[in-house]
């Protein structure tokens, strides 16, 4: 059995879901809150987890990684059906791109940690807070509607079927609607979004309402 250390919200976390669901992968979930007591992963029980101190993490027989797109890649080697990249070398190489626009250029910038330590450290205010989230959200969302314009008409970022493309993309954008990013610029990505979220693997990953006041019932 896989266990997840998960925070609701977490984009990050938020791809192992939706990709643990498109494999059918059962797990056992450990909620780690971000917010609450001071921040749940720097107890002293997740330090031994996670030494960084971030989510997600995943046991899988008493071995623990962490890295969203590691652990993608690592259930995508396990558990190879369906797949989550396609077989074409090159077509790999650029969903590969694709994801790692969002999980190494967009994330970064905008992950919790860095939003707080710009209140706390140079105490800007929430507006300008938003300001910062929104120039790096639509800077790389620009690019991925560019590169995908340059795509056929598919359902998907990249074909038929959702690949890593897709499972960054769609919390990506979650987060945008969060921070009141209009993303209107980006018609490309918007179907997409929206067809992803007809499927059952991504629905019940979504964080929403009732799985945040699930997190907030959970010890």
């Amino acid at each position: 059995m896989l266990t997840l250390y998960d925070y609701f919200r977490s984009s990050a976390s938020f791809r192992v879901r939706i990709g643990l669901n498109l494999k059918n992968v059962p797990y056992d979930l450990v909620p780690i809150h971000l917010t609450k007591n001071g921040g749940e992963q720097h107890s002293t029980h997740y330090d031994v987890i996670n030494p960084h101190h971030l989510v997600p993490a995943l046991q899988h027989d008493n071995q623990v990684m962490s890295q969203s797109m590691a652990i993608l890649e690592y259930l995508e080697e396990c558990y190879p059906l369906p797949p989550l990249l396609p077989d074409d070398p090159f077509l790999r190489a650029k969903v590969r791109a694709f994801a790692l626009s969002i999980v190494a250029d967009i994330h970064p910038l905008n992950n919790l940690r860095v939003l707080r330590y710009l209140t706390t450290e140079f105490a800007i205010s929430e507006d300008e807070k938003a300001a910062w989230y929104q120039h790096w959200i639509h800077l790389g969302l620009q690019g991925l509607e560019v590169q995908l314009s340059k795509e056929g008409a598919t359902p998907f970022a990249f074909g038929e079927l959702p690949t890593l493309a897709d499972i960054c993309l769609i919390p990506q954008l979650y987060n945008a609607r969060r921070f009141n990013c209009v993303l209107d610029a980006y018609p490309r990505l918007l179907a997409i979004d929206a067809h992803c979220q007809q499927l059952p693997a991504f629905q019940a990953a979504f964080p929403n309402e009732a799985v945040s006041l699930k997190y907030e019932k959970l010890p």
